[in-house]
């Protein structure tokens, strides 16, 4: 018989695997977390925001799930 099957979608951001789990942050809030570092911090390019993210997530244990996204954005633009 044919069935479906149905998996849970990975968000992985690029190559940079910032995320490491669906739960983490979808891409729908690393979406918008991206477009308001950017109008926070315009001469910073994405990738630089994108770096400095990766830097939270270090500094966090290696995960930005349990941080809220204003925890995030404070975290980052310190980086920044």
């Amino acid at each position: 018989e044919n069935s479906v099957q149905k998996t849970s979608a990975s968000y992985t951001i690029d190559s940079s695997d910032i995320f490491n789990s669906p739960y983490a942050l979808n891409l729908s809030s690393f979406t918008k977390l991206i477009n308001r570092l950017q109008s926070m911090h315009p001469e910073a390019s994405r990738d630089k925001i994108v770096e400095a993210l990766q830097q939270v997530r270090k500094n966090n244990k290696g995960m930005l799930c349990g941080l809220s996204i204003s925890t995030i954005e404070e975290r980052t633009s310190a980086i920044l």
